[in-house]
């Protein structure tokens, strides 16, 4: 029979005990869903000093996560607590905060700008025994300009620590690519 109801031993023979004692079985439930309702963490109010401290920091442009951790002053939530009050408080908006509440999901792993061809440390060393002694190894990166408009190339010669820089038309990766296969081939 407990299987068949899926439930614990103990919660069977706690309703049949209450049924045996006269009572009815919507009193059961009543005094389940009170003690239910006692269960779990108290919602944390914060003062009015607090949420004008909050408040400043954030129109500094400061994160929830950032408040918590600079401890300035201790807030009785933890930073996920925190965050969720921006959701459902009407004192603190999500829009007031530096990325508009637009939080990525937790496991959330950022895919731009992922290179396909990874080669480890030690497969370089590999290949090119020699590329910390060999005049001519160029280790590259762009730069993204300011508001995401532009970039800038920077390559950087391993043996004598030369840098060149250079300008892209864009940022696309194919701008990125002819800019650097024309200044290869001069």
């Amino acid at each position: 029979m407990i299987r068949a109801l899926k439930r614990a031993r103990q919660t069977v023979y706690n309703v049949l005990n209450w049924l045996k004692e006269g009572h009815s079985i919507q009193e059961y439930y009543r005094r389940y869903k009170a003690n239910k309702r006692r269960c779990g963490a108290k919602k944390v109010q914060l003062s009015p000093q607090e949420i004008a401290y909050v408040q400043k920091k954030v129109s500094q442009g400061w994160t929830p996560d950032v408040i918590i951790g600079r401890k300035e002053r201790p807030l009785p939530l933890s930073m996920r607590t925190f965050y969720r009050r921006f959701q459902d408080s009407p004192d603190l908006e999500v829009t007031t905060l530096p990325m508009k509440g637009k939080r990525k999901p937790n496991g959330y792993q950022e895919k731009r700008g992922k290179q396909q061809f990874k080669r480890t440390l030690k497969e370089r060393e590999a290949c090119y025994p020699t590329y910390n002694k060999e005049f001519g190894h160029l280790e590259g990166n762009t730069i993204i300009g300011k508001d995401h408009q532009s970039a800038v190339i920077t390559l950087v010669e391993r043996l004598s620590k030369v840098m060149i820089t250079l300008k892209p038309t864009g940022r696309t990766a194919q701008a990125v690519e002819e800019r650097l296969h024309a200044w290869l081939s001069d």
